[in-house]
């Protein structure tokens, strides 16, 4: 299987219906936020909680604490990479 990040080619296509969004997971069990990006949600939160994803796997299971939508992918790595810093986190902590 190839990376999450290469499985659809998200990177290359020009569909504009594609949407993009970014997500956070809560582990139930650890003090654990994982942020991600993707065109599937449901999927990548599959992948997390089967334990496909080496990253998450120790930190299962997860709940779905934070989902934004956005029309193209700049814009999704750009709201990603925020949750991602320090400020972000302490967002996603009081959700």
């Amino acid at each position: 299987m190839a990376p999450a990040c290469r499985q659809a080619g998200n990177w290359q296509r020009t569909n504009q219906n594609i949407m993009y969004y970014v997500y956070a997971i809560k582990s139930l069990n650890k003090k654990y936020i994982y942020v991600g990006l993707t065109d599937n949600v449901n999927r990548r939160f599959n992948q997390h909680n089967n334990g496909l994803e080496r990253t998450t796997r120790s930190y299962r299971p997860f709940k779905l604490i934070h989902i934004e939508k956005f029309e193209t992918r700049p814009g999704a790595r750009q709201k990603e990479k925020y949750l991602k810093s320090g400020c972000g986190k302490e967002f996603l902590k009081t959700l």
